[in-house]
């Protein structure tokens, strides 16, 4: 019979692991930031009622950024293995893990954005605009500005999201807790690695999403207005 991994030995995989997923986490959400708002911006700006309405930008971004965010992530980590075997040499290990990652959280970024600044009161905008002030016055001084909380909440759902995903690439040894889990804990039969690896990432996941919550309650200036 085989002998449970030592507890501290599981502990030592787990740390390895985490740093490779935040690792992967970290930088992917860094580069679908950004591409995504910008991507947020252009399509709130062309839609019907933007500032810059334009049908045809505006549908063809949307199909882009619609038919990005309904790619499963396993298709797209399969599809982009050329791709990201040309930019970083390799498609196995944490780094290769990147660029799928990315790819596929830029347009679930895009359209959280958008639904965002579509939120912002129309009032506030046409007071900007009788101003003068140009339009990417407007998406700086107005439209982000009002938007910061519930931006920052949308970057949490997507390290929180991209965590999801990047487990997914332990099924290809991508590295970081979800291969830990697949390859030490399934593969192996080593439910001590496997249920401590599930049990980690409910924690972190937890731990992240709170960190964002409190940062988006501080960034509410209106919240703090009514204080």
């Amino acid at each position: 019979m085989k002998s449970a991994t030592p507890w501290p030995d599981v502990v030592n995989y787990l740390v390895e692991a985490t740093g490779e997923t935040l690792y992967m986490v970290g930088v992917s959400t860094v580069i679908a930031t950004a591409f995504g708002i910008p991507v947020g911006v252009w399509l709130q700006l062309t839609a019907k009622g933007g500032l810059r309405p334009n049908a045809a930008v505006h549908r063809v971004l949307g199909f882009i950024t619609d038919l990005g965010r309904s790619m499963p992530f396993i298709v797209l980590l399969v599809a982009l293995t050329s791709v990201t075997r040309l930019l970083v040499g390799g498609s196995i290990g944490s780094t290769a893990v990147i660029v799928p990652l990315a790819v596929g959280a830029i347009p679930f970024v895009g359209r959280l954005v958008q639904n965002i600044l579509s939120e912002v009161h129309v009032t506030v905008v046409e007071a900007a605009v009788t101003t003068g002030a140009s339009t990417l016055r407007i998406v700086r001084s107005v439209l982000i500005r009002e938007s910061l909380p519930a931006l920052i909440n949308a970057i949490g759902v997507t390290v929180i999201a991209l965590i999801g995903y990047s487990a997914m690439a332990g099924v290809i040894g991508g590295g970081g807790l979800g291969d830990l889990a697949i390859r030490e804990g399934y593969q192996r039969f080593n439910d001590r690695i496997l249920w401590s690896t599930v049990a980690w990432l409910a924690v972190l996941t937890t731990v992240i999403q709170l960190g964002f919550t409190r940062a988006a309650r501080a960034s509410d200036r209106r919240r703090h207005a009514s204080v």
